[in-house]
């Protein structure tokens, strides 16, 4: 059936409705939260690719360390964060971890040595006055060995770190006021301190590890003799009086021990470990000996 001529013509005549694509436009409005959000995501990234390996510390306390603000240190430069702090699980220990940066990656090593930072005030010591107001940190040693996460962490620094020098024991019956940090005399020179003190095996006696200098460690020989100058050395006497020896005062707060070598052509100098006795007083004889040991020139 064919249609009309009219009903064509009117149809032409009708207006025919375009149809335009509209293209998609990113209103203002998105691109402050857009920016934001690369920025965000480019920071994150950064600061991922600064994070090393997370290790775990245990301390025997681990007074005044709080996670997200104690810092790790080598040589007085952050190098790490404590991110969570913990007891162990037999509660013994004090549980620290502690994200490192990349860049200090290599201190987590086996014969690394961490310690905790404190103040110390004490007798002829003040060490770590500078936390009272920052807070403890923690400070490590590097080590040499393989890559590891696991670390027991010290007390406190140990005496002997990075130096060199002659270790030997001194078997005492009684210390008196001589402690760690405890001055070595030789001819009123300090030449070592003592590194700890503790019983013998047996507990029949108290055996002073000490710590002779590199440099003066050649004056230790088999016939030295020790002796304790942390008693308040008084004399009297009929003519003279009261004496009272002015290093031995200063002993008795600081603590103190001295040593003397004979001049014995047959006396050969002493390995790590040697044992002497720790006498009470010297005798004369002692305070006599001026043998002619050669030392190192000092630095």
């Amino acid at each position: 059936m064919t249609q009309p001529v009219e009903d064509r013509e009117l149809v032409e005549q009708l207006p025919t409705a375009r149809v335009r694509r509209r293209k998609w436009r990113l209103g203002v409005v998105w691109v402050v939260p857009l920016v934001a959000a690369i920025v965000a995501a480019y920071l994150v990234q950064g600061r991922l690719e600064e994070f090393g390996p997370t290790i775990a510390i245990t301390f025997k306390d681990g007074g005044g360390v709080k996670a997200g603000q104690t810092e790790v240190r080598y040589r007085g430069v952050p190098i790490g964060q404590v991110s969570d702090i913990d007891l162990t699980d037999d509660h013994e220990y004090v549980l620290v971890k502690a994200r490192l940066r990349r860049s200090a990656v290599s201190v987590a090593r086996e014969g690394s040595v961490f310690w905790i930072v404190k103040p110390e005030v004490g007798f002829g010591a003040v060490r770590g006055l500078t936390t009272v107001l920052t807070g403890p940190y923690i400070q490590v040693s590097p080590g040499r060995g393989p890559p590891t996460t696991e670390f027991r962490g010290l007390e406190r620094a140990p005496p002997t770190l990075g130096r060199s020098g002659l270790k030997i024991i001194l078997a005492a019956t009684q210390v008196g006021s001589i402690r760690p940090g405890t001055p070595v005399h030789y001819r009123g020179v300090e030449v070592g301190s003592v590194v700890a003190v503790d019983l013998s095996r047996d507990a029949t006696a108290a055996h002073v590890e000490t710590f002779i200098e590199q440099r003066y460690a050649r004056l230790v020989r088999s016939g030295s003799r020790f002796w304790n100058v942390s008693g308040l050395d008084v004399h009297a006497s009929l003519f003279k009086g009261f004496q009272v020896s002015l290093e031995s005062l200063r002993s008795l707060v600081t603590g103190g021990i001295a040593f003397a070598t004979p001049e014995d052509p047959n006396a050969v100098p002493v390995k790590d470990g040697t044992i002497f006795p720790l006498h009470d007083q010297p005798e004369k004889e002692w305070l006599a000996w001026r043998p002619k040991i050669p030392i190192p020139t000092g630095s």
